[in-house]
């Protein structure tokens, strides 16, 4: 938003794991094809009802935890199941300690409850350079539709300057996962561009 908004003050807007959304209306409303009924994204727009089915777990747990189709996302993981290579327990420790003192509703609120809020610009496009890092791996590519929505370009009519990188072993979080990979397309590509 910031770089439709205000492109003299954006450089570059670089993404982990989350496409472009389709802008214009709103971009819920233009994704929705993508998004399959019942998707944790939906449900999680209702203010408060992501935030009663954390709040009966811990933190650590919550964070464990992953999304299904019309279930609520703390009823489908076991709690013992082990983390992922690229989450040590310390991590969890860290992260479980953050959302204690802070709760979840301000990550929920801006990235769920205003979504279906226009932005009303005028093409929808951004202008700034871009850079979409994704995981192969990730649970989002599987979404109808939006593999190719990324792969075919279809994405640049709205970001016309976009660099696409994929990470074969990539998760959601190939932030997280994969650090030093993330972290030298980030400088290549800044490097690339600098002015």
């Amino acid at each position: 938003m910031v770089g439709k908004l205000h492109p003299h003050r954006v450089f570059t807007i670089i993404l982990l794991g989350v496409p472009f959304l389709l802008p214009g209306l709103s971009p819920l409303q233009a994704q929705l094809p993508l998004i399959p009924p019942g998707f944790y994204m939906l449900r999680w727009m209702v203010p408060g009802r992501a935030e009663a089915d954390f709040g009966r777990f811990d933190t650590k747990i919550v964070i464990r935890k992953v999304a299904v189709d019309d279930q609520e996302i703390l009823d489908l993981v076991d709690s013992s199941a082990p983390l992922p290579p690229w989450l040590s327990e310390e991590d969890l420790a860290v992260y479980g300690s953050l959302y204690e003192k802070s709760g979840f509703r301000t990550a929920l609120q801006v990235p769920y409850w205003t979504m279906m809020q226009s932005c009303r610009l005028d093409d929808g496009k951004t202008r700034a350079l871009g850079l979409l890092i994704m995981g192969e791996q990730d649970y989002i590519m599987k979404f109808p539709e939006l593999e190719d929505y990324i792969r075919t370009g279809k994405v640049k009519e709205f970001v016309p300057n976009l660099d696409v990188t994929f990470l074969a072993q990539g998760n959601h979080f190939v932030q997280e996962q994969l650090p030093g990979e993330v972290n030298h397309f980030i400088i290549s590509f800044l490097n690339k561009h600098r002015k």
